[in-house]
């Protein structure tokens, strides 16, 4: 099993690169995180991408990604029913490691859904499935919520209650938006959540 490989960045391109070490040239279909921080490093200078081996009958395909972190989230995400690594890493380019496990902890269904080729079903799958295995990020979210749920929280949580959308659901997004950005205004989380609902 490749762990990872480490070269000269030869091409690259949103979706692709190809790392050159000592003149054989690596194939690794990659997510826009790991293409952004592969733009700031550059073409023809030095690289390191942590692997994921897909071998098929008709194809053996490598997925490359700058944290072990992200690899992590993308073999979690290939090993929910129904989600292949295109979807995996369709996933990942729409959102961070961090904001793919506060999804989880905060079962924000609307955050999988915005995803190209993601329905209603396999968000709550993903949701269901990989809630257990996100226990880390679950307990940091919820430790996080309670220092930031204060009068800004409750106000905003209010309003939210009063556009006609549930409790349970606003608390759920609110308690997301104040780990994640605990200085936020009653205006900016209203705002935000808004977009999450």
């Amino acid at each position: 099993m490749i762990d990872y490989i480490k070269g000269y960045i030869a091409e690259l391109n949103p979706a692709y690169v190809v790392i050159d070490n000592h003149g054989v040239g690596y194939g690794l279909h990659i997510s826009l995180s790991t293409y952004d921080s592969l733009s700031r490093t550059g073409q023809g200078n030095e690289a390191k991408l942590f692997v994921h081996e897909a071998i098929r009958e008709d194809a053996h395909l490598l997925y490359g990604f700058c944290s072990k972190k992200e690899r992590e989230a993308f073999l979690l995400l290939i090993s929910v029913s129904g989600v292949g690594p295109n979807t995996a890493r369709m996933i990942l380019s729409s959102m961070n490691v961090d904001d793919f496990s506060h999804a989880i902890a905060s079962n924000n269904v609307q955050l999988f859904k915005a995803v190209k080729g993601v329905g209603a079903k396999t968000a709550q799958r993903i949701i269901v499935d990989l809630k257990d295995k996100i226990k880390v990020a679950d307990a940091t979210l919820l430790e996080k919520a309670d220092l930031a749920a204060g009068e800004t929280f409750d106000e905003a949580l209010a309003a939210l209650v009063m556009l006609g959308f549930t409790q349970q659901a606003s608390g759920r997004v609110l308690k997301s938006l104040f780990a994640s950005h605990p200085t936020l205004t009653v205006e900016q989380a209203i705002k935000q959540a808004l977009k999450m609902m």
